[in-house]
C-alpha cells in the first residue's frame, strides 16, 4: 500500500502544471501556509491520474487536492529543516523519465505537442519535480525514523492480518548466468569506422550537415530522429569514454574522433555547455557480429554446459573463469535484482530473452545457450541455472518474513506519517473552499474556512 501511496504521489507531481487547460476558470480550493493550490492544477492532476489508469478511493477532486496539500507539508517542513538533494542524482532521474516518454510516446516533437510547451522547459519542470520528490522522501524518512523491527512484532502483525488481507506472492526465481561476447570480425570493425570517417569528411567539407548524416545513418533511436541530438546532459549519465570525449570538445564546428563506447562507435558534435552539463549530438554505428561467430559462441557455450551437468566443472567456477557478465561473474554467476536489492526475481523482472528460458526450467537444470539482447542493445550468448524457485502462494513467517518484514516496517512508518500530517493540520495555516466540505478526505482534521 506504501508503494502505491508514493506512485500516485509521485505522479501527481510530475505532471501536475505541465499541461494549460484554457477552458477552466481558476479559483482557489485549498491554501497551505502561504502556498495556493488552484482548481486548474487539481484538474489537470485528474486529467493525469485518469490517463495513467490510476484509481480514485473516494472523489477524484477531493483526492487530489488532499494529495497537494500534504505535498505543501512536506516540502514546507523539507525547507524549516534545509534538506539538500544530490543535483547529479536528479539529473539521472530526470533523465530516464525523459527518455521513458520519448519511448511512449514516440518523438520530440510529439511530446512538445502533448505537454504544449519545449522540450527544455518540461526537463525544466521535471528537474523542480523531482527535486521535491527527493526532498519530500528525505522528510519522510525522518518523521518515519528507525522503526523497531523484532520476529515475535512481525509474528503478532501477521496473526492480526484478516485472511483475505495475507498478501500473495508471487512465484520468484534465482538464477546464475553465464555471458559470452561473440569475437567481431576485424573487418566488420574497420567497415564501421570508414563509415564514420566518411562522415566527418562530409561534415567537414560542408557537403552534408551531422543532423542529417545522423537522421539517415545513426543506429541510436532515441536521438537519431533528432538529428542525432541529446539534450543537456551530466557526465555520469554518459558511458566513460563517450563522456570523457563529449566534455573535451569546445568548438561546435569541430567533429570528434571516433569514440568506442559499449554501444559501438560514435563521432560527436558539440552544441552548448552549460555548467556541468552538455548538450550534443551524434552518430552511432554498431558493428554486426558474424552468424558463424555467434554459432561458434553457442557451441563453445554448449560444450560448457554439458561440463557442468557432468560435474566436469561448477556453474560457480565456470562463471568466474569465462563469463563476461562483470556484474555477475565474481558472485558466482548469480544474478542481482536491483529492484529488491536481492538476487530473487518474479519473472516478469527477467529480460525478455532470460524469462523465456527459465519458464520451463527445474530446480538444479542448466538451460540450453541461447542468445540475448542486453540494455545496451548488444547481443550475446548465454547460459543459466535455475538455483532456487518459490512458487506463488500466500505469504507465511516461514517461507516471506523478510515480505512481511517489510510490510510491518512500512506500515508503522505510515503510521508516524500520518501522526505527523495531523499535528502539522493543527499548527498549519490551511484555508479550504466550503465547497469542499462533503469530500471525505484521508486524514480528519481540516478546517474549513467560509469567505465573508
Amino acid at each position: 500500500m506504501k508503494k502505491k501511496s508514493v506512485c500516485c504521489l509521485i505522479a501527481l507531481m510530475t505532471f501536475c502544471g505541465l499541461i494549460a487547460q484554457d477552458n477552466i476558470i481558476d479559483r482557489v480550493e485549498w491554501v497551505v501556509g502561504d502556498k495556493a493550490i488552484l482548481r486548474s492544477e487539481i484538474e489537470e492532476a485528474v486529467q493525469m491520474w485518469m490517463a495513467n489508469d490510476m484509481k480514485f478511493n473516494g472523489d477524484p477532486y477531493c483526492v487530489v487536492g488532499e494529495e497537494l496539500a500534504v505535498q505543501q507539508l512536506f516540502l514546507h517542513q523539507a525547507e524549516l529543516d534545509s534538506v539538500e538533494v544530490n543535483e547529479s542524482m536528479v539529473i539521472q532521474e530526470v533523465d530516464s523519465r525523459i527518455e521513458r516518454i520519448l519511448h511512449r510516446i514516440g518523438s520530440k516533437e510529439k511530446m512538445e505537442e502533448y505537454f504544449n510547451m519545449s522540450s527544455s522547459q518540461i526537463r525544466e519542470r521535471y528537474f523542480e519535480t523531482v527535486r521535491n520528490e527527493y526532498m519530500m522522501s528525505d522528510v519522510r524518512r525522518s518523521i518515519a525514523g528507525e522503526i523497531k523491527v523484532s520476529p515475535a512484532l512481525v509474528r503478532r502483525y501477521y496473526n492480526s492480518l484478516p485472511q483475505d488481507s495475507i498478501p500473495y506472492v508471487q512465484s520468484k526465481v534465482e538464477l546464475q548466468i553465464i555471458t559470452l561476447v561473440p569475437e567481431l570480425d576485424v573487418e566488420e570493425v574497420e567497415r564501421v569506422k570508414s563509415e564514420l570517417r566518411e562522415y566527418t569528411e562530409r561534415i567537414n567539407s560542408g557537403e552534408t550537415a551531422f543532423s542529417t548524416l545522423a537522421l539517415f545513418y545513426s543506429e541510436d533511436p532515441g536521438s537519431a530522429r533528432h538529428g542525432g541530438e541529446l539534450d543537456f546532459t551530466s557526465r555520469s549519465s554518459f558511458d566513460p569514454a563517450f563522456a570523457n570525449v563529449a566534455f573535451n570538445l569546445t568548438d561546435p564546428n569541430k567533429v570528434s574522433k571516433i569514440v568506442e563506447s559499449e554501444y559501438g562507435f560514435h563521432i560527436i558534435q558539440l552544441i552548448e555547455k552549460r555548467g556541468d552539463m552538455v548538450k550534443v549530438r551524434h552518430i552511432l554505428r554498431k558493428p554486426r557480429v558474424s552468424n558463424d561467430n555467434i554459432k561458434a559462441m553457442l557451441v563453445k557455450l554448449d560444450t560448457i554446459a554439458n561440463d557442468i551437468r557432468n560435474d566436469t566443472i561448477s556453474f560457480e567456477a565456470a562463471a568466474q573463469l569465462i563469463s563476461d557478465d562483470k556484474e555477475t561473474r565474481n558472485n558466482h554467476g548469480i544474478m542481482y535484482n536491483r529492484n529488491t536489492a536481492s538476487s530473487h526475481f518474479e519473472l516478469q523482472e527477467l529480460p525478455v530473452d532470460v524469462a523465456r528460458v527459465v519458464d520451463k526450467m527445474q530446480v538444479g537444470e542448466v538451460s540450453s545457450p541461447f542468445t540475448m539482447r542486453q540494455q545496451n542493445g548488444k547481443l550475446v550468448c548465454a547460459i543459466v541455472k535455475l538455483k532456487s524457485k518459490i512458487d506463488g502462494h500466500k505469504a507465511n513467517l516461514k517461507d516471506d518474513y523478510e515480505t512481511l518484514k517489510d510490510l510491518y516496517t512500512a506500515k508503522m512508518s505510515e503510521q508516524k506519517v500520518a501522526e505527523w500530517i495531523r499535528n502539522k493540520q493543527k499548527t498549519t495555516y490551511v484555508r479550504i473552499n466550503m465547497d469542499n466540505r462533503d469530500c471525505n478526505f484521508k486524514y480528519d482534521g481540516w478546517i474549513f474556512y467560509e469567505d465573508k
